[in-house]
């Protein structure tokens, strides 16, 4: 498998739905006030910090932490074990 060749296609895919999502959310507009959330994480070694601006947030924000470090663990054992 050419690793290169993943990386860009899975970068490729990320900003293709990136701004699929763009278009759909202005297509739909928005009527009335809108409401903002945000959140994020930053991983430093195996632990994640996460924030967001609610709870709601910040429990998306939590459950994508601990699948993505969960991912990079299986993959680093199934490759490097």
């Amino acid at each position: 498998m050419d690793w290169i060749a993943l990386g860009i296609g899975l970068f490729l895919l990320g900003a293709f739905l990136m701004v699929l999502a763009f278009f759909l959310e202005a297509a739909r507009g928005r009527e009335g006030e809108g409401k903002a959330e945000a959140g994020g994480v930053v991983i430093i070694g195996p632990v994640p910090i996460v924030f967001g601006s609610s709870e709601r947030a910040t429990k998306a924000v939590l459950i994508l932490a601990i699948v993505l470090t969960a991912l990079v663990l299986a993959l680093y054992l199934l490759l490097y074990w």
